[in-house]
């Protein structure tokens, strides 16, 4: 689920193993998308689908940031995370 999740850091890692070409062994791969292993993709996964759940008229519940909650008319829709 956080594979390719967008980052806003630059972030460099030392090249897969497998990966390593002849002289090119000092040169490092700069991450365009998050991956495993990151200490911040759950975050960086978070803020996302806050961005989309939000841009769809639900509201973050104000004690837990894992409940999201609509109201339409009478309809009452409860997103728990």
């Amino acid at each position: 689920v956080f594979l390719n999740g967008d980052i806003e850091e630059t972030i460099y890692m030392v090249q897969p193993e497998n990966f390593v070409l002849g002289d090119s062994k000092s040169m490092v791969c700069k991450l365009k998308k998050s991956i495993y292993d990151l200490k911040q993709v759950s975050r960086q996964w978070y803020y996302k689908f806050h961005q989309v759940i939000t841009s769809y008229g639900f509201e973050a519940n104000v004690v837990d940031d894992c409940v999201y909650h609509k109201f339409s008319g009478s309809k009452y829709v409860f997103l728990v995370l």
